[in-house]
């Protein structure tokens, strides 16, 4: 029974807005571990903007934004914060 509700069902592309049949949909887990299901809810993609994201590890990175307060500033002002942390992290881990 529930499959045929996901087929029929609508989902909203956290990148670019546009509603999709979940069939069309890529699932989002923003802690990073989609296969740990228990008692979560995701987020989606649309298929393009899904191909358009970037493969690399992000461990740590919703704590670095949340420390940076992602959304709370204008964007000008957190991706100059964020340039910051990253250089402060290269220069030490160079040490």
């Amino acid at each position: 029974m529930w499959l045929s509700r996901w087929r029929t069902e609508t989902v909203t592309c956290i990148a670019c807005g546009e509603t999709v049949p979940r069939s069309e949909a890529r699932e989002y887990d923003k802690y990073g571990n989609r296969w740990e299901r228990e008692g979560k809810t995701f987020e989606y993609f649309c298929k393009p903007c899904d191909g358009d994201l970037c493969r690399y590890g992000r461990e740590g990175l919703e704590a670095q934004l949340t420390d940076l307060e992602a959304g709370e500033h204008s964007q000008e002002a957190f991706l100059r914060r964020y340039v910051c942390s990253l250089e402060e992290r290269r220069r030490v881990e160079e040490r």
